[in-house]
């Protein structure tokens, strides 16, 4: 199996902790010299220093939020002018806060349209024709479960991670034919901080404790366990590389088992 990303490069969104780190970290060992994209420098600077050079890779960083896409645009158009376009995208945003669609105010689904579906496609917009160029391009979205069944209490992340599971389904339509795919990872309960945020905001609205929470969610899983950011980006490295070549606009849950189970 051709797993290997040497002479690749990634670029990886959010990629500073949680998922996104993993992700980052994983095609870092199978070879892919990493460009990673966050808000926070010290963090981007640390992650930089400690992603694997064994294949004597060159990793890189840009600053930007995604709250704010003409910034983001003006930052990868500067990167694409002194570097060469990578092959890799990894979308990869933090969720909204949670709370019932009703009560949610019009901005809000704005805003995380924003920095999901709209700073998704300006870095698709920016990094495809070098991806046709080389006949080689992955577009990977890391989205999550509730685009096959919607998250009681996530109403405006429910609404947009569906839109952007369209988007891109709607993409791999128009770019298989150049050797680029894209393909949705969805991640299910796992072991990061903002799951540690849903739990605390679950405990607090159930009157129940956060261990309770965290037994309960664990109960709905066949694995009865939350899953590690190391294993969904195991999915989102396979689907990056040449050996995934055929495999386009799917969307593959990591979330042992419980969305087949609702």
């Amino acid at each position: 199996m051709n797993l290997n990303l040497e002479g690749k490069s990634a670029l990886v969104c959010g990629s500073t902790q949680g998922i996104g780190r993993a992700i980052a970290e994983e095609l870092a060992l199978l070879g892919a010299s990493v460009i990673l994209v966050a808000r926070n420098i010290s963090k981007l600077r640390e992650v930089k220093e400690s992603l694997p050079v064994a294949h004597r890779q060159s990793h890189q960083f840009i600053q930007a939020d995604f709250s704010n896409p003409t910034e983001l645009k003006s930052k990868i158009e500067e990167f694409l002018n002194e570097n060469p376009a990578p092959e890799i995208l990894v979308n990869n945003t933090g969720g909204p806060t949670g709370g019932q669609i009703i009560d949610e105010p019009y901005t809000k689904f704005m805003d995380t349209m924003t920095a999901h579906l709209e700073c998704n496609h300006l870095l698709v917009q920016a990094l495809v024709p070098g991806m046709k160029d080389k006949g080689f391009g992955r577009i990977i979205n890391i989205i999550s479960t509730s685009v096959y069944v919607p998250i009681p209490g996530l109403g405006v992340s429910n609404t947009v991670r569906g839109a952007v599971a369209s988007w891109a389904k709607t993409l791999s339509l128009e770019l298989g034919q150049f050797g680029i795919t894209v393909n949705n990872v969805l991640p299910g309960f796992t072991d990061t901080v903002r799951l540690e945020g849903i739990v605390q905001a679950k405990a607090k609205k159930t009157s129940k404790t956060e261990e309770e929470v965290i037994t309960a969610m664990k109960m709905e899983t066949p694995a009865r366990r939350f899953g590690q950011a190391e294993e969904t980006a195991a999915a989102a490295a396979f689907l990056a590389s040449p050996a995934a070549a055929y495999i386009n606009g799917v969307s593959i849950p990591v979330d042992g088992g419980r969305t087949g189970c609702i």
